[in-house]
């Protein structure tokens, strides 16, 4: 059997005096679709960076930290097998970058390809083209980055985590900034995506960002994992109230939750 893509075994993480993850032990498969919901302040981005290798756990008995087997990564390396997605502005993208050169910027783990453009292949024009049709923007293609509209860029970032034909990605909130039309139109998109076989890793606190396909949900609250199983049994109403502090109305239609 393959590693799992995560293995976190009692992991904890501390800021200043205090725990941001507290004695947390999750293990997700390579090609497992996951969504991690919590409220602000509940360890997400801790999480996140940890998956990321910015952050590292205090070490201690029976603390345990791999991704794909190995506890010791070069980031770089490990975006060729996790592909990660965060709603980052660009703030040092060039006034020309166009979607492509993002989208193709992966392989020289840079934001454009700058002196580079001599060194893309044609494999590479080749990955980053079959990327951007998966995310159906190929007409973004020309289009320089700071043209386009949130959704937009959105599509050209998750394009971006694909080139390298990663086997899971890694969202961080990806509906932040949408307007309602293109928040579907995304998640449509990442239906497909997950289709395909990819796996998902879904970080965030909007339960219409859980996709019809995601079969477990991870509830996180106040840096622990308070509930770890299937989506039907995590969300409903007695539970998304505890985990978020307030009353909670739920309903669903076409698989996907929403909470009121």
């Amino acid at each position: 059997m393959s590693a799992p893509l995560l293995d976190f075994r009692h992991v904890t993480v501390v800021r200043g005096d205090r725990p941001v993850l507290d004695d947390v032990t999750l293990r997700i498969a390579s090609h497992e679709r996951v969504a991690i919901l919590g409220p602000n302040g509940s360890g997400k981005s801790t999480l996140i960076r940890a998956m990321m290798r910015e952050c590292y756990p205090l070490r201690g008995e029976g603390t345990s930290f791999t991704m794909f087997g190995e506890e010791d990564w070069n980031v770089f390396d490990l975006r060729r097998r996790l592909g990660i997605v965060t709603p980052d502005p660009l703030e040092h993208a060039g006034e020309w970058l166009t979607g492509f050169e993002l989208a193709c910027s992966a392989f020289f783990s840079s934001t454009g390809v700058w002196n580079q453009r001599d060194r893309i292949t044609g494999t590479m024009r080749h990955q980053t083209s079959a990327a951007l049709a998966r995310l159906q923007a190929l007409h973004l293609a020309d289009r320089p980055v700071r043209a386009m509209s949130s959704g937009e860029l959105r599509r050209i970032q998750i394009a971006r985590a694909l080139v390298h034909q990663p086997e899971a990605l890694l969202l961080d909130e990806p509906s932040a900034n949408l307007d309602l039309q293109a928040q579907q139109e995304l998640r449509e998109i990442l239906r497909a995506v997950t289709r395909d076989g990819t796996g998902l890793i879904l970080v965030t606190h909007h339960l219409g960002d859980i996709i019809p396909e995601v079969e477990r949900v991870v509830l996180l609250r106040q840096g622990r994992i308070v509930a770890d199983g299937p989506k039907a049994a995590l969300l409903d109403e007695e539970r998304l109230a505890a985990l978020f502090g307030t009353t909670v109305h739920l309903s669903r239609q076409d698989g996907y939750y929403h909470a009121w």
